[in-house]
C-alpha cells in the first residue's frame, strides 16, 4: 500500500514536469506564442534543466533537442524509480526496455497534450474567438485541423474537425501506441526475469 502511494506521488510530480517540457518542445516545433500564462509557466518550471543542456545540445531545424533530451530523460529515470519501488532490480538489460518504454511514454504524453488543446480551443472558439489565449491554442492545434479542415467543410455552421481529429488521436493511442507500451513491458517482464 506505501509503494502504490509512493509510486503515486513519483508519477504525478515527474509528469506534471515531463508535460510543461512537452508543452514547451511543442510550442517551439509549432511556433505558438510564448506570452501567454502556460507558455510562462512551462518556461519557469523547466529553465534551469533546458536552458544549460542547450549549451551542449543545440537546436536543429527549428527544434529545440534539449527539451526533448530533458523530457526523455526525466520519463526514463521515473522509469527507473518506479521499477525500484516496485521491488525489481535495474540491470543492464533492463535500461535499454525503460527507455524505449519512456519513450513510447513520451508519445502517449505528446498526444494527450494534443487533445486537451484541441478540447480548449474547440471551447475558445464556441466561448470566446478574442481570448487572449486563443492564439497559443490555435497555433498548437493548427497542423492537426488544417488538413481535416481542407478536406471537410463546416457543416451549418459547425466545424466538425476538432471532434474528427480527437477520434484519430484516440486511434493512434488504441493501436499503435497501446502495442508499443505493451511490447515494451512485455520486454520489461522478460528482462526481469
Amino acid at each position: 500500500m506505501v509503494t502504490t502511494a509512493v509510486a503515486f506521488v513519483l508519477d504525478a510530480l515527474f509528469q506534471i514536469f515531463v508535460l510543461a517540457v512537452l508543452v514547451r518542445f511543442w510550442m517551439q516545433a509549432f511556433r505558438a506564442p510564448f506570452r501567454n500564462p502556460i507558455a510562462q509557466f512551462s518556461i519557469a518550471l523547466t529553465d534551469w534543466a533546458v536552458r544549460p543542456l542547450r549549451r551542449v545540445i543545440p537546436g536543429a531545424f527549428n527544434l529545440d533537442w534539449a527539451s526533448v533530451v530533458v523530457a526523455l530523460a526525466a520519463e526514463f529515470l521515473l522509469q527507473v524509480l518506479l521499477l525500484l519501488v516496485a521491488g525489481g532490480n535495474v540491470t543492464g538489460e533492463v535500461l535499454p526496455v525503460l527507455f524505449f518504454l519512456a519513450f513510447v511514454k513520451l508519445v502517449r504524453l505528446s498526444i494527450y497534450v494534443f487533445m486537451g488543446a484541441i478540447i480548449i480551443q474547440a471551447i475558445l472558439s464556441w466561448v470566446s474567438g478574442n481570448h487572449p489565449m486563443a492564439p497559443f491554442f490555435q497555433a498548437m492545434t493548427r497542423p492537426f485541423l488544417r488538413p481535416f479542415q481542407r478536406a471537410i467543410p463546416p457543416i451549418g455552421g459547425v466545424d466538425i474537425t476538432p471532434v474528427l481529429v480527437l477520434i484519430a488521436f484516440q486511434l493512434v493511442l488504441m493501436l499503435p501506441v497501446t502495442w508499443l507500451e505493451g511490447t515494451a513491458l512485455r520486454m520489461l517482464t522478460k528482462a526481469l526475469v
